[in-house]
């Protein structure tokens, strides 16, 4: 089954600009680290739930196949320990703000008993889609593969066992998005067979040394200013692996953030389309699909104006859209 990581699509002819949209689907493993179980339950049963419905809906009617960067423990539906440890097959992250074993709260049961935990009948959804979705992954347990606690042997189990659960799923992921966007070992990465990965957007403040509260506040200033995103091209990594950097992130609307219009969202993607219909570029739109569980009206109904921009301009002749994947395709840089 080649559909979520080969689409035919994209070795047809037509314009080199690209909108290409990429969500990374966590659920509670985005968070386990900081915060444990209890702080995002809610959000993820709305993501679960009312988010993923009302976005695949929304990617059907508007033609749009989007990437997924998948948690791969979620492409199961039940794990147990084995040999009294749970999930022996990944060498354990030593990351400096964690405490206890990496694997503390998964819950070792089924989709059923904890479906935030399991998300194989979730996956099974998204390559259901009448418009195919490309699958990629986003690590096995959500390990941030820049820290210094995640050693090369680390990140080798997290991606090994992420394919092999894809693999029972019927598929073979292409593509990757680093958990918080901490580039590291790219080579594992390469030699794991993946082909292209999300890059930061080329800004001074969205390198993974920048507090965090930097770059969330310049992000901010960005949205507010309605200051057009970067557009971008692919870039080349090691091996056969390339660099498909973000462009903007489509950030929630909770915090100080929801003080912001989404209006302002909306003008800053329109402006990026415009930019990459204009210079023959790709416009990478991303998010967590938890993003939406604040204000899911406002939310959604900012993403239906973007992806109605997006789709006048691919109506027109002046913009494709596809998945990541599939941009590397089209140029013949991926076989």
């Amino acid at each position: 089954m080649n559909r979520p990581g080969s689409p035919a699509a994209a070795r047809t002819a037509g314009p080199t600009a690209t909108f290409t949209l990429s969500l990374d689907l966590e659920l509670l493993w985005g968070t386990l680290d900081l915060f444990g179980p209890e702080r995002f339950r809610r959000a993820c049963e709305m993501e679960r739930g009312l988010v993923i419905d009302r976005l695949l809906a929304m990617l059907e009617e508007h033609e749009i196949p989007a990437t997924w960067c998948i948690v791969g423990h979620l492409f199961l539906d039940h794990c147990q320990p084995q040999g009294g440890q749970v999930h022996p097959e990944i060498v354990r992250p030593r990351h400096r703000w964690a405490r206890g074993d990496w694997f503390r709260h998964d819950p070792c049961s089924t989709e059923a008993q904890a479906p935030l935990f399991y998300g194989r009948s979730l996956v099974e959804r998204i390559l259901a889609c009448r418009v195919p979705q490309e699958i990629g992954l986003h690590s096995f347990s959500h390990v941030i593969f820049s820290d210094a606690g995640c050693s090369r042997e680390t990140a080798a189990s997290e991606i090994g066992a992420s394919l092999s659960a894809a693999r029972g799923l019927g598929f073979t992921p292409r593509t990757f998005a680093f958990p918080r966007n901490g580039i590291g070992h790219l080579d594992v990465l390469a030699e794991h067979g993946i082909g292209c990965f999300r890059g930061p957007a080329p800004r001074w403040y969205e390198r993974w040394e920048r507090p965090r509260g930097l770059v969330r506040a310049a992000r901010l200033v960005s949205v507010l200013t309605a200051a057009t995103p970067p557009v971008v091209k692919p870039q080349p990594g090691p091996g056969s692996l390339w660099n498909i950097p973000a462009s903007m992130l489509y950030f929630p609307n909770h915090g100080l953030r929801r003080h912001v219009p989404v209006a302002r969202r909306v003008r800053r993607a329109i402006k990026g389309l415009d930019a990459a219909a204009q210079q023959g570029k790709v416009f990478h739109l991303w998010f967590h699909p938890t993003n939406l569980a604040n204000d899911p009206d406002a939310m959604f109904g900012g993403l239906d104006a973007i992806f109605t921009h997006a789709r006048a301009l691919r109506r027109q002749g002046k913009l494709t859209i596809a998945p990541m994947a599939a941009i590397v395709q089209r140029a013949g840089v991926v076989g």
